[in-house]
Order: structure tokens, then sequence, then C-alpha cells
């Protein structure tokens, strides 16, 4: 749990201090990756817990069945699965086509292509996503902790 507050810590810092000073589309982009390895510890640690606890019989080795696992845990949580979908784009993000846009601006965004729609990662769509990460290590935390 400690490896995932520390990611958590410093996604935090990328995010309310970083940006707030710098405004690029290059800190958006490590802020959305240092939240993909927050979801990949988690996941990790959630897949060793739930096989102690005979939840699962074993833990996938590629990331595409330990995906399914978790799913398959967590399958009545909409903010635990939303979380999940998004890693699913954050795996992704170095091949998805993106868009900078008004750079060094109040309204600095990062348009990413992904399965036919433009998502803006704006300042609020970062808060939203900060508010779904906040509450998805709490249910981490929790589900290891049980």
């Amino acid at each position: 749990m400690e490896e995932i507050i520390q990611e958590k810590i410093s996604a935090d810092h990328l995010l309310y201090v970083s940006l707030k000073y710098t405004k690029t589309c290059d800190i958006i982009m490590n802020l959305l990756i240092r939240w993909r390895r927050l979801i990949e510890l988690s996941i990790e640690k959630i897949l060793i817990h739930a096989k102690k606890k005979k939840k699962i019989s074993s833990i996938p080795t590629n990331p595409i069945s330990s995906i399914n696992e978790i799913k398959k845990l967590f399958g009545k949580d909409k903010d635990f699965l939303e979380v999940i979908s998004l890693y699913e784009m954050f795996r992704k993000l170095k091949e998805l086509k993106t868009e900078r846009i008004g750079e060094f601006r109040k309204n600095v965004t990062l348009k990413i292509f992904y399965q036919g729609k433009e998502i803006d990662v704006n300042l609020e769509k970062l808060k939203q996503y900060a508010d779904l990460m906040d509450k998805y290590v709490n249910k981490v935390k929790a589900f290891l902790s049980s």
C-alpha cells in the first residue's frame, strides 16, 4: 500500500503544483502516466490479496487478463470500473494521437483521440479524474485491509 500512496502523492504534486505553474501538455501526459502506474500497482496488489483470500484461483500474467479478473472482483462498483476503463486508455497513451491546445495558458488542454472519440483533458477533467483516483485509492485500501 505504501507504493500506491507514494504514486498518489507524486500525482497530486504534478496536478496541484507543477501544472499550476507550467501549464503544459507534457505535465498532463506525465500525470496520466503516473495515474497509470498507480492503477497498475494497485491491480497487482489486489490480485495478490485476492489469491491469498482464495477469491481467485491464480494470478493472471498478462495485463488484459488482470483487468478482466479485476472486473469480475469489482463488477458492481461503478466508480471502480470507471477507473479501470480509464486505465485501459492510459495504457495506450503513447500510441494514441494527441493534440496540444492552449499551452502555457489557463485553459491548457490535451486532446486525446481514443476509440473514435475526442477526449479533452483539461484542468476540469483532471480534477474529475483526481476525485475518481481518491475514491479508488480508498477502496483499494479498504480491500487490502479486509
